[in-house]
């Protein structure tokens, strides 16, 4: 009886086994086919057993060899060339800008150079004239306090247009002063030809055209 029962436990085991080495190889197998492991090497004789060929893989040489180290460099190197070129075009822009900024500061300071000229140039007009206004009231406030005839002889020294100046400017005194105007009587001392000739060109001129 010790015997039967070794002999089927020894069956059993062999049983067992055969089955693990059955499940063992069909997953190798399976593993194969699905590119999981690589067994053509181990299966290979169970290939040929069946009949069909052992599945092949190509050999990778040394040179071939995949180098994660070195895609990951050459990924940056792409990267720092693209930030290269992109700084550079950035600078490309910035200099360019900065050539029109520095062409309207230019501009800029042309124009008030003109405007500065231009301001210069009224205000010597304008401090011309109230210089000539000045002196032009000056002689009128000292031809009326002189005697009539002695003013007249002044007056008919001088050239017509300062005549005319020194006439508007005593009767805009006396008219400001609230008193009468000499120049009538100046007028009426003078050679009635060159009395005529005043009158006509204060006439034809106006006042504010002095």
């Amino acid at each position: 009886m010790a015997a039967i029962g070794r002999e089927r436990v020894l069956g059993r085991v062999l049983v067992l086994l055969l089955l693990i080495v059955a499940l063992a190889g069909g997953g190798l197998v399976w593993f194969d086919y699905l590119n999981v492991i690589d067994a053509k090497t181990l299966l290979s004789p169970l290939y040929r057993f069946i009949g069909r060929n052992g599945r092949t893989q190509g050999v990778v040489q040394a040179d071939e060899v995949f180098s994660l180290d070195g895609e990951r460099f050459a990924i940056r190197l792409e990267a720092l060339e693209l930030r290269n070129l992109e700084l550079e075009k950035q600078e490309q822009d910035m200099q360019s800008r900065r050539g029109e900024i520095e062409q309207m500061a230019q501009e800029l300071e042309e124009r008030q150079k003109a405007l500065d000229e231009r301001e210069n140039s009224f205000n010597a007009v304008i401090q011309e004239a109230e210089t000539k206004d000045r002196n032009v009231e000056q002689n009128a406030r000292y031809l009326n306090g002189m005697p009539p005839e002695r003013a007249v002889g002044i007056i008919a020294a001088m050239g017509d247009q300062d005549v005319i100046d020194v006439f508007r400017k005593t009767e805009a005194l006396a008219q400001a002063e609230g008193t009468a105007s000499i120049v009538s009587y100046w007028l009426s001392l003078m050679p009635p030809e060159r009395a005529a000739e005043l009158q006509r060109k204060m006439a034809i001129r106006p006042s504010s055209l002095n």
